[in-house]
């Protein structure tokens, strides 16, 4: 019998993840246990586009699962991660110009899974990816994984969001990084109350259970209600941004 599940507090959840897929299969197993939790609970999916590695796993199975799947690039990483048959993202990538036709060709990784929002730069698409979720994930992943997960956690500090942060901590996988957050804790440079802001589990079904039961425990650095999102990209919708 199907385990069911109680309504979701989350309509979207961001999740950030490396376009390799990693050297063991427990990573890949991970993006789809992920994606199937997403599903079982009817929560849409945000993230960063690209058709390979963890993030092709992860939109491939939300997408056959029933629920919409939003990917959102910068037009300057349009040839190297996805590709696409869909027809409103092959007129976009006309209008890209001449110069990222000529390389699409040779760097294909794939069609292009649901909805493609193409924008202007990194910063503009960060700040697209944080109006659209509910929530936010990280997978295992490299550099920008990591960067993407530490900035949401600071603008969570300063009070830009109250959106729960969760760390999928695969076969310890990022256990160093939290090690790093607790000496941070005893060496006075993160408060004990802001470490909350990490939720963090080794299996998506428990990491998706803390993430519904989140309730922030931190003092915000600026009161939410001062900052204004439009300092952080320009895009449509953005001015009623949480």
């Amino acid at each position: 019998m199907e385990e069911s599940y109680p309504r979701s507090k989350f309509k979207r959840v961001c999740v950030f993840c490396g376009s390799n897929s990693g050297n063991r299969k427990v990573f890949s197993d991970a993006a789809i246990q992920l994606g199937n939790e997403l599903v079982k609970r009817n929560i849409d999916l945000v993230y960063g586009g690209g058709s390979v590695g963890l993030m092709g796993l992860i939109s491939q199975r939300v997408y056959d699962g029933g629920c919409h799947v939003l990917g959102i690039i910068p037009k300057a990483l349009m040839p190297i991660e996805p590709a696409s048959t869909n027809a409103l993202a092959l007129q976009l990538l006309a209008l890209l110009g001449p110069y990222n036709n000529n390389s699409f060709a040779m760097e294909i990784s794939g069609e292009t899974v649901g909805e493609v929002r193409i924008v202007s730069d990194m910063h503009e698409r960060k700040a697209a990816m944080a109006h659209e979720a509910d929530a936010f994930v990280a997978l295992p992943g490299g550099y920008g994984t990591m960067e993407e997960l530490l900035e949401m956690i600071t603008w969570a500090q300063l009070g830009i969001h109250k959106k729960p942060v969760g760390l999928l901590n695969v076969d310890g996988y990022y256990n160093c990084l939290l090690a790093l957050f607790d000496n941070g804790v005893q060496e006075g440079f993160i408060k004990p109350c802001a470490r909350n802001i990490v939720v963090s589990a080794p299996s998506a079904k428990e990491l998706m259970m803390k993430m519904e039961h989140y309730s922030p425990s931190h003092e915000d650095v600026a009161p939410h209600e001062s900052w204004q999102m439009k300092q952080l990209g320009n895009y449509q919708g953005q001015e009623n941004a949480e």
